[in-house]
């Protein structure tokens, strides 16, 4: 068996120093995890911001309390999904569009006391048709022209309590806080070429990656672009997506 690594690529060695290598690799991430575990000691720690509860939300069934989007329970978790009025729906945003894709259930949130909801400010006329077309089970709300917590700023993964009739913001987290529902991200972390993005720190003669966030628009023959020809990558791959033609703007990066 030869040891001569491919062009570009690390040393090819034996079991044993393989090993010798992850084992030493091992020690620093347990203490990623150690500090990941005593940053979200101090995440639940967070002061709280008490906002109403009672401001109205747009749904399928039309107006409804922002209180309903807990379904009974304590907790809630929302995606704060950007919106582009009147683009069509391989215009809308291409990171909220991942983002969404990767957390179609939330079945295991739901037997932890958790309920999970996507907000954005979007007309619901245009966010049903969306929903509808992209094939989303969760539940989604309008929050045009809602402000402060239950509103705000969109592109965010947000945090709620309950108790009783009272809601408090807890956390709110945004651009690479989001990966915490991508898990295919963290998948690719583990993969020898990474997720191929331009900033990432690979070894030299590596594949050289794209712009950063190339994963999540191509064209229509799946080649990575930006520009008018450009749809987020998840929607057009699932099938009976291809026949859309209409080309709408390209969204951006957060």
């Amino acid at each position: 068996m030869t040891t001569i690594p491919p062009p570009g690529r690390p040393p090819v060695v034996d079991l044993a120093t393989w090993q010798a290598a992850r084992d030493e690799l091992l020690v620093r991430e347990k203490a990623h995890t150690r500090e990941g575990d005593a940053i979200a000691a101090a995440r639940r720690r967070l002061p709280m911001v008490e906002f109403d509860g009672t401001v109205e939300v747009v749904g399928p069934g039309g107006p409804v309390p922002f209180l309903d989007l807990f379904q009974g329970r304590d907790e809630l978790v929302v995606y704060k999904h950007m919106w582009h009025d009147g683009a069509p729906h391989q215009g809308q945003c291409e990171g909220c569009t991942t983002t969404a894709w990767h957390l179609k259930d939330a079945v295991y949130l739901n037997a932890r006391g958790v309920s999970f909801a996507v907000l954005t400010t979007g007309r619901w006329e245009e966010v049903a048709a969306y929903v509808d077309f992209m094939g989303y089970t969760e539940p989604w709300y309008s929050v045009r022209g809602v402000d402060g917590p239950a509103g705000g700023a969109m592109g965010y993964l947000t945090c709620f309590l309950r108790d009783g009739d009272r809601t408090f913001l807890t956390y709110s987290t945004t651009g690479r806080g989001n990966e915490r529902v991508n898990a295919s991200m963290g998948l690719l972390d583990m993969t020898p070429y990474g997720r191929g993005e331009a900033w990432e720190d690979n070894p030299e003669g590596w594949p050289k990656g794209e712009n950063a966030c190339w994963t999540w628009r191509s064209d229509a023959d799946g080649n990575p672009t930006w520009g008018p020809t450009s749809r987020p990558r998840p929607q057009w791959t699932r099938p009976g997506a291809t026949p859309v033609q209409t080309l709408g703007r390209n969204g951006h990066c957060h």
